[in-house]
């Protein structure tokens, strides 16, 4: 089966992201099942780094907040998932952020914008923008996700 794509709107642009299904089932399920939830759906970006990522899907919107489950009242988080198959690379790499525990990622997400090699096989890539990286560059700390949604025919 195809990899799905996950389709971010914002104010500076659409961005459309292949998920790696195949190769990162465990984190892009996590970002699917979110997604289905509506759970990025008006969250903003708060971290910019120039040359580095742009981060979001924090529901507090400074950098600590994870998905907290309703069914369990706790906080989701989700194993690190690395293959050397899954680079960084260059500017397009979407990845989870975490705290210093690997196994912490929740929720938030970057996408770098250059290279990064250097958070190879520290950080779980599981996606890759095929569309849109002229909205991505232009996205600031405090610009929103509109919505998120899968694409439809994917």
């Amino acid at each position: 089966m195809a990899n799905r794509k996950a389709i971010i709107e914002t104010s500076k642009g659409n961005i459309t992201i292949e998920l790696y299904e195949d190769k990162a089932p465990i984190t892009a399920g996590n970002f699917i099942d979110l997604i289905e939830r509506g759970f990025y759906d008006g969250l903003k970006f708060h971290r910019y780094e120039p040359n580095f990522v742009i981060q979001g899907g924090d529901p507090r919107g400074n950098g600590t907040g994870g998905f907290v489950d309703p069914n369990t009242g706790r906080e989701r988080r989700i194993k690190l998932e690395v293959t050397p198959e899954l680079k960084h690379g260059e500017a397009g790499g979407v990845a989870m952020a975490r705290s210093q525990d690997p196994n912490s990622a929740s929720c938030q997400f970057y996408i770098t914008l250059g290279p990064a090699a250097f958070l190879d096989m520290n950080y779980a890539v599981f996606g890759r923008v095929t569309d849109g990286m002229d909205a991505v560059k232009q996205l600031r700390a405090g610009d929103s996700m509109t919505s998120v949604k899968i694409a439809e025919n994917a």
